[in-house]
């Protein structure tokens, strides 16, 4: 077969097929144009999830008739003034879009330049387009596009149903609503209004209204500044998070994202205080010069490519640990969450008649009311550190660890976490605060407080290494082996020395003490090379490492079933007060959840 060149009408289809796979894409091309025109003012309206009709009119700067019949030619656009392809300072910048939806679907562009006194109007159906014609339309551009994919029934088959395509496109009017929080959205499907967002006086109130008011109350603001490179938006407190990625937001000098790297990064930051199946939620706003990344790597905008990902994908974990580490010291080295709010809504008044008792109420009048001296902070820290291993008996009296020794004066009750009151189910801990009580779980507390300890001790003292009698050969793809190799330097800080052995392998000679003997030492080579030639990081063996420090923490905690001393009980608060990310435990469990006096008050219907 010869070589040909292909018609126009077939080209354009052939770039739709690779820029617009469904409604959401379309609506993100023409949003994406009225952001860059400078609208105030976005209202997207759909039908049959985005199938039969899509609008989308704005208030910008508009076009007149040479540009509307420009507009729709390929590589045509007015976003690259000095044709320079690597200083990107707009969201639209293919050129390719408009003549792409108009090649598969019936499209209409109506449109006022500003400062002019008429406006223009153009049709193209198929890829074929008319002649400007004059219209009388306000200032700005309408952009009408019906029938998506008429012409190429194999696409409109693999479309999803018209609940999905609109969920589809409702989400991207969100991510980009969140990039640009001084424009205006709204969103109409079957002529039902479902989206209404007015101009934000900053970034935080968008991510308010779209996110929801329980994130802002369990997010903490991130801020970082490195090297030209500024990241800045909020993150959730471990405590609140999901199953699915959904909630994770990024933006590229104002662009949405979705980004293996950015996704990487979360799972980086929160390793210590989210269990491995929850994925937290985020908004983050990345600026930088644009030489920096590549916004033009894929077809639908959905990737970006940096040029030194290493060093963004760092800046990320760094400035969200930093963020948990102030939060942390600034709540008393816990983490507010709405866990609390939902722990009020699951009580439920039972009525007088549903009370009843499978034996009679112990008469708690014939007990006797042990008091306990008072102690001050580093008493309390000494007690703590001579906790009895969990199998040994406490002799405590009473069990339960009542006092009388509150009193409205108690300088205790202005720590944080309060001071202790009693022991309940030999599992959890009850203080009483000024503000009200806080429950602590004391087996995730003390967890915390162990593996916190273990990670000082090992930064401290290093990382021991054990040498191997023969060293171990590891084989793997060369690319692979050669990346692994650029960070030896690295891993040896973390006990692990290698070296090249011939193409395509290398050669294990020590490995992290902590690991023990039985490592599967070649597996976890292989897993350390594929981090590094996909992400150019080698964070698998940190992570291994402080999974084995986890494990021993959890082994050597107080024990749910302990019984524990007064003294005890408020030596665990005081240091849970001064360690960091004590509101967790190693697992993502929260530690304590604080229950204010006026909310038990309304429990109890005194308010």
């Amino acid at each position: 077969m010869r070589i040909r060149h292909l018609p126009e009408t077939l080209v354009n289809q052939i770039a739709a097929g690779e820029v617009i796979e469904r409604p959401a894409a379309a609506v993100r091309e023409l949003v994406d144009n009225a952001i860059d025109a400078g609208a105030t003012r976005i209202e997207i309206d759909i039908r049959a999830g985005g199938k039969s009709l899509i609008s989308v009119r704005d208030d910008g700067g508009g076009m007149d008739a040479p540009e509307l019949s420009a507009a729709l030619d390929r590589h045509a656009t007015s976003k690259l003034p000095d044709d320079d392809l690597v200083d990107i300072r707009h969201l639209g910048f293919r050129g390719e879009a408009l003549p792409s939806i108009a090649s598969v679907s019936r499209l209409k562009i109506s449109s006022r330049l500003s400062g002019s006194d008429a406006g223009w109007e153009i049709a193209a159906e198929g890829g074929r387009k008319e002649t400007p014609v004059p219209s009388a339309h306000p200032l700005g551009t309408c952009v009408e596009v019906r029938d998506l994919f008429f012409c190429t029934p194999a696409r409109l088959k693999f479309l999803k149903t018209d609940r999905a395509e609109y969920a589809a496109v409702k989400d991207v009017v969100c991510r980009i609503a969140l990039g640009w929080p001084g424009v205006a959205f709204r969103l109409a499907h079957n002529g039902a209004v479902t989206l209404t967002l007015p101009a934000a006086p900053d970034v935080a109130a968008r991510i308010a209204a779209i996110l929801g008011p329980e994130f802002g109350a369990a997010s903490m603001p991130v801020h970082a500044v490195r090297e030209g490179i500024t990241l800045s938006g909020r993150a959730c407190l471990p405590t609140f998070h999901a199953r699915t990625a959904q909630d994770q937001y990024l933006f590229v000098n104002g662009r949405p994202v979705r980004d293996r790297l950015f996704g990487g990064a979360l799972r980086g930051a929160y390793a210590d205080v989210l269990a491995h199946d929850r994925y937290p939620a985020a908004a983050l706003f990345l600026t930088l010069p644009p030489a920096e990344v590549d916004v033009n790597v894929h077809p639908a905008k959905a990737e970006v490519r940096f040029r030194d990902a290493a060093f963004v994908r760092g800046l990320i974990v760094s400035a969200i640990r930093h963020a948990l580490l102030d939060h942390a010291g600034s709540s008393g080295g816990g983490a507010s969450s709405p866990m609390s709010a939902r722990t009020l809504e699951s009580f439920r008044a039972p009525e007088p008649a549903q009370l009843s008792f499978a034996a009679p109420p112990p008469s708690w009048s014939a007990r006797p009311t042990a008091s306990f001296p008072r102690f001050s902070a580093p008493a309390a820290r000494m007690a703590l550190s001579g906790f009895a291993p969990a199998q040994a008996e406490v002799d405590i009296s009473p069990p339960s660890g009542f006092s009388d020794s509150a009193r409205e004066d108690d300088p205790s009750e202005d720590f944080p976490l309060g001071v202790a009151r009693a022991q309940f189910h030999e599992t959890y801990i009850l203080s009483q605060t000024r503000a009200g009580v806080v429950i602590v779980d004391q087996h995730a507390a003390h967890e915390r407080l162990v593996y916190e300890r273990l990670k000082a001790q090992r930064e401290q003292a290093g990382i021991e290494k054990q040498g191997l009698l023969s060293p171990e050969i590891v084989e793997m793809d060369d690319v692979q082996a050669e990346s692994l190799l650029d960070r030896a330097g690295d891993l040896a800080a973390l006990g692990l020395d290698i070296e090249p052995f011939g193409p395509g392998a290398v050669a294990v000679r020590a490995v992290p003490a902590l690991l023990g003997r039985g490592a599967d030492i070649a597996g976890l080579v292989r897993d350390l090379a594929r981090e590094a030639t996909d992400t150019g990081t080698t964070e698998t063996l940190e992570a291994r490492l402080n999974a084995v420090l986890s494990t021993m923490a959890c082994h050597g905690s107080v024990r749910a079933g302990r019984r524990m001393s007064v003294e005890e009980m408020n030596a665990l608060l005081r240091q849970m007060e001064e360690t960091p990310l004590s509101g967790q435990c190693n697992h993502g469990r929260p530690t304590w959840i604080a229950l204010g006096l006026p909310d038990i008050e309304r429990l109890f219907g005194r308010k």
